[in-house]
């Protein structure tokens, strides 16, 4: 019913519009007394043989929500009742901006795709903080992980981005389970060029000397970029055991416009903009799997891009993925692929 009916229908409106209508409406309706409950009868898989214990965290099952839907921690409980195992909040930066012009965030459909050129739109790290706290009182049984993913804001130079890294991880530290420092999204200007060895291995060292020097440390992933050569996943590669981190996102969008079947017009007319969804599967999984195999497993690699069904997931974790994560698919596929994918996974065990 969902593809037939309920996707035609939203697409008939805005891209982004529609986003936000449909997350007030979830929060609307899960709000209402025993629908939380009905709604986690109907999407969470519940089942021992899909915990999985990554960087010293148990994660309920291995299919989470990437970063960029809940980018203002408003969703982590409608999302933990659609059945995923951990929820990555952000991008947050320092403080509010209102990101890029709109139009920003455009469908593919005949690719099953988006492009979005967002630009870290969100309300600031402190309110994002704020919500996880009071989600933490009220968690009941929800057993989901919290990720913050942490960016720079666009008016801050490079030179003083470590900066706003520190302010968002201190800001979130007492509310998310793990990090990830996003340094590779191609919308803020400049940003991807925090991803070169030097620049990159003194931002992880200094937040990793911040981390260690509380009781509690918690685990420090590196979201990196589809578009980066072989050459330079070597070096994130070395990085990771410089640093010590915990491990690696593979991948944030491509700035790439190779192999699409929407009209190259129609592509060229919408502009900048990274790629995500069943474009970028390929992409992705070939990024994994060198990741995996150059370091010989050294590190968790959590995997995301072009996962649409249990066999695009099988694929990520058979190419080194200790996690997977959608989020394109998740607005083609509908609130039913979280479950999907963690039925598909017990079957194959």
């Amino acid at each position: 019913m969902y593809k037939r009916i309920i996707l035609p229908f939203l697409f008939r409106f805005d891209a982004e519009t529609i986003h936000h209508t449909v997350s007030t409406l979830l929060k609307f309706v899960l709000a209402i007394p025993g629908f939380s409950t009905i709604c986690r009868k109907w999407y969470v898989l519940e089942d021992k043989r899909l915990n999985r214990t990554v960087f010293g965290l148990t994660f309920p099952n291995p299919v989470g929500m990437a970063a960029g839907f809940d980018k203002n921690a408003d969703l982590v409980s409608e999302l933990s009742d659609l059945g995923f195992g951990f929820v990555e909040i952000g991008t947050v930066t320092p403080r509010p901006q209102p990101g890029n012009p709109k139009p920003r965030l455009f469908r593919l459909k005949a690719d099953l795709g988006l492009i979005n050129r967002m630009g870290f739109n969100n309300k600031g790290v402190g309110p994002a903080a704020g919500r996880l706290r009071q989600f933490g009182q009220n968690r009941g049984n929800r057993q989901v992980i919290i990720g913050g993913n942490i960016g720079k804001n666009k008016d801050t130079p490079n030179e003083e981005a470590l900066s706003d890294y520190l302010i968002s991880f201190r800001e979130l530290f007492d509310t998310v389970d793990y990090f990830v420092v996003n340094v590779s999204s191609p919308n803020t200007p400049g940003l991807r060029d925090l991803q070169e060895r030097e620049p990159l291995t003194k931002l992880l060292t200094a937040l990793q000397q911040e981390n260690k020097q509380r009781p509690n440390a918690k685990p420090i992933l590196l979201k990196i970029a589809p578009d980066l050569t072989n050459g330079q996943l070597d070096d994130i590669i070395a990085i990771v055991a410089e640093t010590g981190i915990a491990g690696v996102i593979a991948t944030n969008t491509t700035i790439s416009r190779e192999n699409l079947i929407t009209d190259p017009s129609t592509v060229s007319q919408i502009g900048a903009g990274g790629v995500s969804g069943l474009p970028l599967r390929e992409r992705a999984t070939e990024v994994i799997r060198y990741l995996h195999q150059q370091s010989g497993g050294s590190f968790p690699i959590i995997g995301v891009g072009g996962i649409f069904s249990v066999e695009d997931a099988q694929e990520k974790l058979n190419a080194g993925a200790s996690l997977i994560q959608v989020y394109t698919s998740f607005i083609y596929e509908g609130p039913g692929l979280a479950k999907k994918i963690n039925q598909g996974i017990l079957k194959a065990l």
